[in-house]
Formats: C-alpha cells, structure tokens, sequence
C-alpha cells in the first residue's frame, strides 16, 4: 500500500483524540442541562443508502457524547440533517426543514443546529447557511465527520459557528460508534468516492476519489453484526465494482467469495454496480455465493448510445444488454432493477423511444426513474437543451405506464412460487399482515399468524399481487 493510499486512513491518535473529546463533551452537557436530564438528538438523513449508513455513524457519535435519540426535532437539543446534492428537490426540502427550526430554536436557546452531508461540502450552500441561516450552529462536509466531537466541543466552549467542509480527497475512519437504526438488517460501505465523473452526477466532487476499506476490516464489522442476529447485509459504494482496484488488495468478487464463507444465516446484498465494471466474474461469483441475493441493481440511466456518450457512461447499450444476457444465462432466476433519466439535455424523440425500448428488452422487476436535475458544476449542466419541461413531464409518464405493466406481469408469473424473505414488519396492503423482501428484492406481505417473527426469515408462497407487493401465506 503506498504511502498517499495510507494517509487516507484516520489515524488512531486522532480517533483516540476524538474519543477523549467525546468525553469532554459529556461532561459539558452534564453541566448545560439539569441533573438528571439527558438531552435528545434527532438526526435525519436524505437521499441514498450511504447517507443512511453515514446517518448511524452520527448517531452512535452523538450517543457516545451523551445524547440518546428522539424522532422529534421538536423534542431534540440537537438537531442533524444529513443532506444529499443529488437532485435540486432533495436540496429544496432541506432548506424548507431547515427554516422550520428557527421557530423552534427560540423557544430551546440551547438546542444546536448542525448540517452536514453532501449539500453542505459544496462552498455556495456552505455559504447560503453561513449567510442565511444564522441560527445553523455547525456545518460540516462528508470528509470530516469524525471530527464531529471535536467540532461540537469548539461551538459548546467558544459560542461560535463551526463550518468545516475541508477534506477534498476524503478519508477512511475505521472503528466510529455506530447506533444501527435495526437489527435484522445493517448497512456496511466497503468503499467511499467515485472515479467516473458522469457529466450530470455532483457525486464525485462532494464524495471525492475512489478510496476502499481494507478487506479485514469490512469482515470483522461483517462478523459483528451477524453475531448480533443480522440477517440482511448490503455492501455499499457509489460503485461497488471498482472495491480494492486502487490499493491493489483483492477484488470485489473475491470479497463476495470471503463473506459468503462466513458462518451464519445471513444474506448478502450490495449496490451500486457500474455496467461498464460489471464483469463475468462479478456475475460468477453471484452464481456461486448461495448467501448472495439474485438480485442486481444495475442503473442504465439511458437506452440511447448518443445520450450515454454524452453522459460519460463509458458503456453501449449492447455491452449492456450482454451482461444482462450473461447473467440469466447463469441465473435464471436473477431479478434486474435500474435508473433511468428522463429529459437529460437535448434528449431527442428517438433517443427516449430507445430508453422505452431496452426496458422493454430487459423486463426490469422496478426502475427507479427521474426526471434530469441540473447540478451546478457539473459539464451536463453547460449543455443546451431545447427540450420543455412539459415534453419532459409527458415522457416521464409514458415510461411510468411502460414499466407498470412489466412489473405487473412479472408479478404475476410470481404466482404460486415460494420466496424466502426477512419479516421486516407490519404489512400496508393486508388486514393483520407482516411484509418482507424477497431474494430477489421483491416486497411480499403475509397472514400474521403469531408464528412469524420480525427478524427472521419466512418462506411464502405467492397467491396474488397488488400493486408492486406480491400478496402470499406463510408455510
């Protein structure tokens, strides 16, 4: 491992000096607040699964400070929004919920207000908080969230605002105290960062390079969590694929080998997968590995050629198709879920009737669709497009209307099949019901009976369908 690769990996001197400062903050609050009272954090997460595992890991700092959870932020002493620079909507909504806490903050003069995430790493937004919002009491970016006690510390003791959004090249923070928000499932990134750089994704600015945990490191929290009763684990990254290429350790499809040989009743997810990185020996071990789940997620994003050059996909729609091909070749069974981007700039009629093509082809079980957002500094969002948003809107519909009626028929071949899915919960659709996803991530609800249990696995056999949830009795 060369020497820039190291540096990228938190030293223990400085979690060990986080740790003592965590300390110190606990033994702060104990003299802000009465004795007695344990003040409440709330903290919320917008956007992806990363931000969700990045949202556990606030959690179990602010726990190891002195803070126990609420779902309130109207309750809290501590207010997190862990924010996402995806899409201009989700940026919208954070303003609005960030606004809101200003009412709040006047009647609790002690409560901090702190944002962080992917928004917040983006200087104009830092500055829009710093300008606008100054009741906001803490703005920290994605690269420097172990540092959260030491930041939290400085605005207690000096009374003063703490923006830190430094880090451009990222970092790894190995051991943080995490507070899973379950269980029977749990999140684990196995890298951070995106190489890519396609031409409408902020992603990489905000995230910074490609970095990977070491293999070891990614099997010890693995064996914990099992340990613990879990039995869903997804592996997480901007780009799973691309895991141990820029420290040289081992390959992704060779760390599916290692945890699939782990003990325990457990199964194995992970995304995202980046097509062009997508190989015959990812799909071969997902063959092989009977704990990895059939089911994978591969965003297209578009059906046409010309609109994925001008995306910088680094793939074709043909190159695209064989993986598909190659994979139910090897898994007849395997479930394929994708993104889709309706109205990127200058999308023309044959470049969207291609998208409605290949989706045709490959019979998705869900897409996730949107319609294009602009993201500043991104080349996409230099691009002329000609196209209305009413055209755009129009589309967007046609597609929603294409890809309901291949859910609905793969749905319905589902009948009289049986799944084993993880109880997660009560059922929405059914009177008296549990729900759970399926290997091949399908959602499916069943009869409470009293002898399921949340947490655990149920083999169901499929009788009907409503809607995206696949209706069943549990045997």
């Amino acid at each position: 491992m060369s020497e820039k690769q190291i540096d990228r990996f938190v030293p223990d001197e400085e979690l060990n000096k986080q740790k003592e400062i965590a300390n110190k903050v606990r033994e702060l609050l104990g003299t802000i607040y009465p004795q007695g009272y344990t003040p409440c954090a709330f903290v919320h997460s917008y956007g992806c699964q990363q931000n969700v595992s990045d949202g556990e890991k606030i959690k179990g700092i602010l726990h190891s400070m002195g803070y126990q959870m609420t779902d309130s932020p109207e309750n809290a002493d501590f207010v997190m929004y862990n924010t996402c620079a995806v899409r201009e909507h989700a940026e919208q909504r954070v303003f609005g919920n960030v606004g809101a806490l200003k009412n709040i903050k006047r009647r609790r003069p002690n409560m901090l207000i702190g944002v962080c995430g992917c928004m917040s790493q983006q200087e104009s937004v830092a500055k829009r908080l710093k300008s606008s919002f100054p009741f906001v009491d803490i703005v920290l970016g994605t690269h420097v969230m172990h540092k959260l006690p030491e930041i939290v510390y400085t605005k207690l003791t000096s009374g003063k605002r703490v923006f830190d959004i430094s880090g451009e090249d990222g970092v790894i923070a190995e051991g943080l105290p995490i507070l899973r928000d379950g269980t029977s499932k749990a999140w684990i990134p196995i890298m951070y960062g995106c190489n890519n750089f396609c031409s409408y994704c902020i992603v990489p600015y905000v995230r910074g390079r490609e970095r990977s945990r070491k293999s070891c490191d990614i099997i010890r929290e693995v064996k914990e969590v099992v340990a613990a009763g879990c039995k869903e684990i997804t592996l997480l990254g901007q780009n799973v694929n691309s895991y141990g290429k820029e420290n040289g350790e081992i390959s992704f499809p060779e760390l599916l080998y290692k945890l699939n040989e782990l003990d325990g009743d457990f199964r194995i997810r992970f995304m995202t997968s980046h097509p062009k990185d997508a190989t015959h020996e990812l799909i071969d071990a997902m063959a092989s590995c009977d704990k990895v789940c059939k089911h994978l997620h591969l965003p297209v994003q578009s059906g046409s050629n010309r609109i994925l050059e001008k995306m910088n996909r680094k793939y074709t729609v043909e190159t695209y198709l064989e993986k598909i091909r190659y994979a139910r070749e090897k898994m007849p069974e395997i479930s394929f879920t994708s993104d889709i981007i309706v109205g990127f700039p200058n999308e023309q009629d044959e470049d969207f009737e291609a998208t409605l093509s290949l989706i045709k082809e490959v019979g998705y079980d869900l897409l996730y669709t949107f319609i294009y957002s602009k993201r500043p500094g991104t080349p996409a969002a230099e691009m002329i497009d000609e196209i209305t948003d009413e055209r755009k809107g129009e589309r967007f519909r046609t597609l929603l209307a294409v890809q309901e009626e291949i859910a609905y028929k793969k749905l319905s071949d589902m009948k009289g099949k049986i799944f084993k899915a993880l109880c997660e919960g009560e059922g929405r659709v059914l009177e008296n019901s549990l729900c759970g996803r399926a290997d091949n991530n399908v959602m499916v609800e069943f009869e409470n009976t009293g002898k399921q249990k949340i947490g655990e696995f149920v083999n169901v056999k499929i009788t009907s369908s409503k809607g995206y949830v696949c209706l069943g009795e549990a045997l």
